[in-house]
This record gives C-alpha cells, sequence and structure tokens, in this order.
C-alpha cells in the first residue's frame, strides 16, 4: 500500500492466560518476548527485511502496568520482572474517576477479575530500570520508534527523561478528546495520538446530518495549542475503538475518513484491516485477525489508500512545499464541505454520502496561478483555474478531491504521468 513503517503490538512475555494476553497489553517480564509472536530471531529478521525495504519498525510498549494473576494482591512468585517488590507498584485501588488526574495516575487498570498492577513510575529506580530497558530494548532489535500505551495513567514528568532514554520518534496514547489535556503530554513525547481530531472526524465523517463546526474549531485548537502538529499522529481508527464501518457503510463517507486522515497535518496511522473496511465494534470485535478474512488487495480502501500514500510522498517531495511540517488551512467550509490547503495540495472533503446530489463549490486561495491547469488526481481529471486562481468543481456523490499543478505531476506515478 506504500507505507513507510508498521507498528506492531508490545513483544514482551505475557501473563499465562490466553484469554488475558493474546493482545499484548498484560505483560509480565520486560526482558523477555511474547513467545506466541515468535523468537527473538524472527524480531531482529523481521527489522532487517524492513530496512531492507526502506521501511521503519514501530513496536507497542506498556510502561503504565503489569498483568497481575488472579485477585489483585502483589506477592512474591507473581513472575513479574523486573519489578518485583510491592513498592514498585501503587497501593491497590481502581480507576473509577477520569476527572480526578489522582485517581487516574495512581490506581490500578482492570477490576477484581483481571487486573493490571500499576507501576509506581515516580520512584527514581523504576525510573532507571524503564530507561536502561528501552535503550537495550530499541539496540538489540534495531527498532526505529515505539507507541506508547496508557501514557495519561503516567505522571507528566516521568516522560522527558524516557523520551531522551528512547533516542528516537515516540507517540503516546491520551485517550481525551479535550485537546487542553492532550497537548501538554507533547512537552514530554514527541508525539501523541490524534484523539481530538480522531473524536471530531469521526462525528463529521460518520453521519450525513452533522455539521462541520467541531471539526474546524478542532483543528484550529489544535495548531494553536499543541507544541508541534507534525508529530502528531492522526487516525481514524485503531485497536481501542470501534470500526468507522462499524457506524457507517456509506464507502463515501469512509473514504473521506480516510482521505482525511492521511493528508492532515502529522504522521497518519492507518489501522490493519481498515482497507478491508472491516465494520468490528467494541474491543475485542474491533480486533479481527485478517487472516481469517483474506489479504484482499484489490478492495475498493486498498487501492485508494494506494493512491492516497502516493499523492502524500509526492507533496513531501515537491519543492519548497515543506509540507511536513507546514500546518494545514481551511480555505472553504459549508455545513458539508471543507477545503484544505496543505503544501502544494488543496483536498475537498465532504460528509453528504454516497446518496448525495452533484453540488458545485468555488475553492478560493488555493495558491495555485491564474489559469493555472490542475489534476484531481483521485479521479485524474484536469480543468483550469479561474484569474484568481480559485477552483470550481462539482463533488459528485460525495467523493473526496485532491488538486496538485498538473506541470508538477511528470515522473510521479500519479495519473499515468
Amino acid at each position: 500500500m506504500g507505507f513507510d513503517a508498521i507498528w506492531i503490538s508490545p513483544i514482551t512475555k505475557q501473563i499465562d492466560d490466553p484469554s488475558r494476553a493474546w493482545h499484548g497489553y498484560s505483560q509480565q517480564d520486560l526482558y523477555a518476548l511474547n513467545e506466541n509472536f515468535g523468537t527473538a530471531r524472527d524480531l531482529k529478521d523481521l527489522a532487517t527485511a524492513l530496512h531492507k525495504r526502506k521501511m521503519y519498525l514501530m513496536v507497542d510498549i506498556v510502561v503504565n502496568h503489569f498483568g497481575s494473576s488472579g485477585f489483585p494482591t502483589l506477592t512474591g512468585g507473581q513472575g513479574i520482572y523486573p519489578f518485583d517488590r510491592l513498592d514498585d507498584f501503587h497501593n491497590l485501588c481502581f480507576v473509577e474517576d477520569y476527572t480526578n488526574q489522582t485517581n487516574v495516575e495512581k490506581c490500578w487498570l482492570g477490576d477484581p477479575m483481571y487486573p493490571l498492577a500499576d507501576v509506581r513510575t515516580t520512584s527514581p529506580s523504576v525510573r532507571t530500570t524503564y530507561n536502561d530497558w528501552i535503550q537495550q530494548l530499541m539496540s538489540n532489535y534495531s527498532i526505529d520508534g515505539l507507541r506508547i500505551d496508557t501514557v495519561k495513567h503516567v505522571e507528566t514528568s516521568f516522560w522527558p527523561q524516557f523520551q531522551q532514554a528512547v533516542g528516537a520518534y515516540a507517540v503516546g496514547e491520551v485517550a481525551d478528546g479535550d485537546v487542553r489535556y492532550v497537548c501538554p503530554y507533547q512537552e514530554g513525547l514527541a508525539g501523541v495520538l490524534n484523539y481530538p481530531m480522531y473524536y471530531s472526524l469521526t462525528k463529521f465523517f460518520s453521519n450525513t446530518s452533522h455539521h462541520s463546526a467541531d471539526l474546524i474549531a478542532q483543528m484550529e485548537d489544535l495548531s494553536t495549542q499543541c507544541r508541534d502538529p507534525s508529530l502528531m499522529a492522526p487516525f481514524s481508527e485503531n485497536h481501542d475503538q470501534p470500526r468507522f464501518a462499524n457506524a457507517t457503510k456509506d464507502m463515501m463517507l469512509a473514504m473521506n475518513a480516510l482521505a482525511f486522515t492521511m493528508l492532515a497535518d502529522g504522521i497518519p496511522i492507518i489501522y490493519s484491516g481498515q482497507e478491508q473496511h472491516l465494520a468490528g465494534g467494541n474491543d475485542p470485535m474491533n480486533r479481527e485477525a485478517i487472516w481469517h478474512k483474506g489479504y484482499h488487495k484489490n478492495t475498493t480502501l486498498y487501492t485508494f489508500i494506494q493512491k492516497l500514500n502516493r499523492v502524500r510522498k509526492h507533496a513531501i517531495a515537491s519543492p519548497k512545499a515543506n509540507y511536513t511540517t507546514s500546518v494545514g488551512k481551511i480555505v472553504y467550509n459549508d455545513d458539508h464541505t471543507l477545503a484544505l490547503k496543505k503544501g502544494p495540495l488543496v483536498a475537498v472533503y465532504s460528509n453528504r454520502g454516497l446518496f448525495a446530489f452533484p453540488y458545485k463549490v468555488s475553492i478560493p486561495n488555493t495558491g495555485f496561478g491564474a489559469k493555472t491547469v490542475v489534476t484531481e488526481v483521485l479521479s485524474c481529471r484536469n480543468m483550469t483555474t479561474a484569474r484568481d486562481g480559485s477552483v470550481s468543481t462539482r463533488v459528485w456523490r460525495g467523493l473526496p478531491m485532491v488538486f496538485l499543478p498538473s506541470a508538477g505531476l511528470k515522473g510521479s506515478g500519479i495519473c499515468g504521468r
């Protein structure tokens, strides 16, 4: 599909209970690998194979907690390593109030039957152990980056030193829709998953009755509140949220959500199975095994993602475009349509859906010259801008559109150029 990196589940050894450990978030031993995923040699071979393809390996890790056997007590012999002392963990209490940050950081996730022992990450010895471990893990397996689970459950002061020890890009999961809550975590980590954008974009694109105002406000907030939006990670599906197709089967809406995600500010993430238009609901139904579905390479969304990757790479390579560091600018909007300019391209998104009547939009402030031939690269249609550089077009069947100057497409492979 043209991606530059893959993100895999946590690789550490898990609690000896398949019903709890299959996803990788109930680790027991930092220094041992999950044998269900393979051997150390397999992991090294994966990194080598990716690097030969000029791709990166991103590994998921958990710092906040460990899987605890049976009832929520911590005694010797539970197999948790290297933290095997009671004072390496917070006293037992379960997270019950997500408006209370102390409760979020110091209490345990899970429940009495399936507890997740919360590590006392304020301890200097715990911090040193984690920093040493992550340096060793990155080096041993040639890992290029990290996705970090449950970041908001760890105090913010932990992250700057840990990020320094990582020595590479790390993106943290802060599962909250409030920009002012999420963005401060970027002071300690290079990036954070763009959950505020996720909630707004899925709300807008999954329902033809929703208006664009909330998404626009969220975009403006993110551009002013976050330290570096170019290092955030936009997404429209992941393993903790219902699939987009669980909300709507409308393929045009799915294509708009994907295009918006892929061409937004930051480093986009596409969840495995999204290209197959899987429709699982809440966890664990959203963690479908792809091998049961088939690795189909001719689906509508598979080929669509290929196009988007090709377009994004062309935009990044365009001279003086500064695509990866520039902030997308809204140049047109109405209740159901958004047009964004970012680098050399202008993208038009709609939430009217498959059964909408065609309607005309005129996009100003495109940055294109007067009477310039531009190509809508998802359909390969050419058109000429007006004297002021604006683009007038029709939105057909709710399809997204992406415009680029035709003259710059030579040798790109886009639309046969």
